[in-house]
């Protein structure tokens, strides 16, 4: 199989000729861009500063050389602009507070101060800077900027104004990149532009320079519990919008893509979930329902829904929402059992990720270690199909080099063992 069938077969639960393997192929499959480097120079690639794609995780650019040295099957088409507001493009130098030379966007506008570095949305120094990278930290967090709200007359169209139609110079995007991906080997994979029904990162909205609305996390939770009717009408009129923009994406670039990540909203933490299932079932699952039929019914993409934590329970309802994929397959949270996983739920829906923890054994196990978890992983996710390897969520910065490798060597002995 090519890769492109590989993941495809994967994904529709039919066995493929060997278990697919992603990282790099969105922002929460990614790898830091220190470990990025670190592994280009243990697999003796052209040594050059690594591009960060995604600077708010500071997830670096997995390329092609990379890709073929780890055996990746996916390759991304990432939006035309970063969760900062700005395009990435006319790459420059920057040195990062631990030390490494990077490419960033010409658009990368920062200050650095005692306490960290801060930047600035859309590259625009008038505004308040949105994300702060501490000192001593690795990637940025969101700067809350909330303007004082009245929350009994909340509006709907101050959380709805990053979203609209498809603008020009995106379409023109879209354009260049179907042009470059028709034909690709590897799975295509890209992140929907609207359709993050509050995911949690982007409510914070670090891509406008004045943000208006509910963009305080803690207030944004409080909302949903006291005023859903609010939350459903902004969800409501943001699908719409999303719709709109779905048919313009699929005319310009419907046979290219392969794997569309819908949603990153978390519904779950270590021990229990944020909100009831009927909860979600009121405000959430109708409204993806509406996003994955319209997908499902006019275009070949596999939907990809994100949440980490102990979402168990919640999974029927997730599948009942139409979606194909679930991410990042958090085995070590409540619940989240890989076995219990793959009896219950695996023949209804596909688990991209869940092959080792990036919280424990990926960055302070032993390579014997990781090598242990990984193929106990495959051999309980990969039957049947249904799974396509990652770790649980991005490889964070100073995860060993050794440790990375042998992850992926055990996907591959796992692989030539079951050939």
């Amino acid at each position: 199989m090519t890769s492109k069938e590989r993941v495809r077969a994967a994904i529709e639960h039919r066995q493929p000729d060997c278990l697919p393997i992603d990282f790099g192929a969105s922002f929460i499959t990614g790898i830091h861009c220190s470990v990025v480097e670190n592994l280009r120079r243990h697999y003796g690639l052209a040594p050059h500063p690594v591009k960060v794609c995604e600077p708010y995780q500071m997830l670096g650019l997995v390329e092609d050389d990379l890709k073929d040295a780890m055996g990746i099957d996916t390759t991304p088409v990432f939006p035309n602009r970063t969760i900062f507001g700005f395009v990435n493009e006319n790459w420059k130098p920057w040195r990062t507070p631990w030390g490494q030379d990077v490419l960033v966007s010409e658009h990368f506008q920062i200050d650095e101060k005692p306490d960290g570095t801060y930047i600035y949305p859309q590259g625009d120094r008038s505004a308040p800077p949105s994300g702060h990278l501490p000192k001593t930290g690795y990637f940025f967090d969101s700067i809350v900027r909330q303007e004082e709200i009245d929350e009994d007359n909340l509006r709907v169209e101050d959380n709805l104004e990053e979203f609209g139609m498809m603008k020009p110079a995106e379409e023109a995007y879209w354009r260049e990149q179907a042009e470059l991906f028709r034909g690709s080997d590897r799975a295509v994979v890209t992140h929907l532009n609207g359709t993050a029904l509050g995911d949690i990162a982007l409510v914070p909205a670090p891509f406008l320079t004045a943000p208006k609305g509910v963009r305080d996390i803690a207030q944004w939770y409080m909302t949903v519990a006291t005023d859903p009717d609010f939350v459903m009408e902004l969800f409501d009129r943001q699908v719409e919008i999303a719709l709109g923009n779905l048919a313009k994406l699929h005319e310009i670039a419907g046979d290219v893509i392969d794997v569309v990540v819908v949603c990153g909203t978390d519904f779950g933490t270590q021990e229990s979930t944020f909100c009831s299932r009927p909860t979600y079932d009121e405000i959430w699952l109708p409204r993806y329902r509406r996003i994955n039929d319209w997908i499902h019914k006019n275009t070949s993409w596999k939907t990809f829904k994100h949440s980490c934590g102990a979402i168990e329970s919640f999974l029927p309802s997730i599948i009942d929402s139409g979606f194909d994929i679930i991410n990042p397959v958090q085995c070590s949270a409540k619940g989240m059992e890989s076995k219990t996983l793959k009896e219950r739920h695996g023949d209804r829906i596909t688990f991209w990720g869940g092959g080792v923890n990036t919280q424990k054994t990926l960055p302070f196990g032993t390579p014997e270690e990781v090598r242990a978890e990984v193929l106990e992983r495959c051999k309980t996710f990969a039957p049947g199909g249904g799974f396509v390897f990652n770790a649980i969520h991005n490889v964070q910065a100073l995860t060993p080099t050794q440790n990375v490798v042998a992850m992926i060597e055990a996907v591959h002995s796992f692989n030539g063992s079951a050939a």
